[in-house]
């Protein structure tokens, strides 16, 4: 059977509203949270989304459920759709990738292989992946993930080998075992410069404004 749009719509709206009822303490820590992950106070969010801080520190705290309307605004002041935020998107609180799932790519003719450890999932600011880099490869070349949004800092461990990193003019280089961090929206690149091949883990956080 079909229904006309108007009542998909309308049965939409009724699970929302639903879900906005029966999660009030949840949805409150998961604001505060996420707005943390950006750097923003209430003041700043409250600027972003049109509601007003007393409002929003109420959510917070799970004192107020906020409205359908309410709860959209917030949304868009943390840059994410209604749903992310009431996370309808999601199969549940618990995802795994098996070894055999992760999403593959880089140059591997190149000497460059990365693998993606984390899952798609809808809003979220961080992803895992780990990079084989053959001796006198680089990241960076065709095929690789393009530059990340501006505000984005990266972490990275190497777990085999050496490798140096190439960021804005500077070179460092990096042994087993060391971690480092830097602004990965400014150009940058990780080299091979061993006899064998190397290996290291990033992540990378998306967005996330600066102090």
């Amino acid at each position: 059977m079909n229904l006309p749009l108007a009542s998909l719509y309308a049965i939409a709206y009724v699970c929302i509203v639903a879900v906005l009822d029966d999660s009030r303490i949840r949805i409150g820590p998961r604001v505060r949270a996420l707005r943390e992950a950006m750097d923003l106070s209430l003041r700043d969010l409250a600027e972003r989304s049109g509601v007003s801080a007393p409002m929003l520190s109420q959510v917070e705290r799970g004192e107020t459920s906020p409205t359908l309307q309410i709860a959209s605004r917030i949304a868009a002041g943390l840059e994410l759709r209604l749903s992310q935020l009431l996370r309808l998107d999601e199969a549940g609180t618990v995802t795994i990738v098996r070894a055999g799932e992760r999403r593959r790519g880089g140059s591997p003719r190149a000497g460059h292989r990365v693998e993606v450890l984390t899952a798609p999932l809808p809003g979220q600011r961080a992803e895992l992946s780990r990079h084989l880099l053959a001796p006198g490869a680089q990241t960076g070349g065709p095929g690789d993930p393009p530059m990340h949004e501006a505000g984005s800092r990266e972490i990275a461990v190497v777990d085999e080998g050496t490798v140096v990193l190439d960021i804005d003019g500077e070179r460092h280089e990096l042994a087993t075992g060391d971690c480092v961090t830097f602004d990965a929206d400014l150009p940058h690149h990780f080299e091979n410069p061993g006899p064998g091949e190397a290996a290291l883990l990033a992540v990378v956080s998306a967005g996330l404004r600066r102090s």
